[in-house]
């Protein structure tokens, strides 16, 4: 009766956290590591990653990478093809995790999902991040018309025609803003570069 007590405890514990928790999270809330373990090993947690679980009945995930990624670094910000994905700003399938992390700041280890780690600094860092709710995980995420300029500015390793097609993908999106584009353009220093291809499809 103890073992299911202290069982239902946790459970309800990782429930009132949006039915996700690290390890070290889950430890502070009073969850003793081997109820941890037990609740893994009978079904009732489900491990996403090393040090992160989630409660097994809760419904599929819809973007179990981000989710996984943000728990572990809650500082880094989603970007470049992860972002565009999300935004559903390109036809890309993603294979990795693009995360932006501050110059200076320590690099992202992490066992899966793999990560792209990028190195962000000043306004280029600061700006046009904005944060989303996934499945009760805060995720920190730039918006669509910042990840499109950070795209033009990683064209050499991404490929210029990535950048396009989120270009022209991001004229048709609802929240489209010439304005927006254009100011984190100047940031990300590509308005030059990225004009001509704006003013083509305007």
């Amino acid at each position: 009766m103890v073992e299911n007590s202290t069982h239902d405890k946790a459970l309800a514990i990782f429930a009132q956290h949006g039915g996700v928790l690290r390890t070290k999270q889950a430890l502070a809330l009073g969850i003793h590591p081997r109820t941890l373990y037990a609740l893994h090993d009978a079904g009732a947690l489900e491990r996403l990653s090393r040090g992160v679980y989630r409660l097994a009945d809760l419904p599929p995930l819809t973007h179990p990478d981000l989710v996984v990624v943000a728990q572990r670094f809650p500082d880094a910000v989603i970007c470049l093809i992860s972002g565009l994905d999300f935004h559903d700003l390109t036809t890309q399938i993603p294979h990795v995790v693009d995360v932006a992390i501050e110059q200076g700041a320590s690099r992202p280890s992490l066992d899966s999902p793999p990560v792209r780690v990028f190195h962000f600094s000043g306004a280029a860092w600061s700006e046009g991040i904005e944060q989303y709710s996934l499945e009760g995980v805060d995720v920190r995420i730039y918006g669509p018309a910042k990840t499109v300029a950070d795209v033009f500015k990683y064209r050499h390793k991404l490929g210029l025609d990535v950048a396009i097609e989120a270009l022209n993908l991001y004229r048709k999106h609802p929240d489209f803003v010439v304005s927006d584009l254009l100011r984190y353009a100047r940031i990300c220093r590509v308005e030059n570069v990225m004009r001509p291809y704006l003013e083509a499809i305007l």
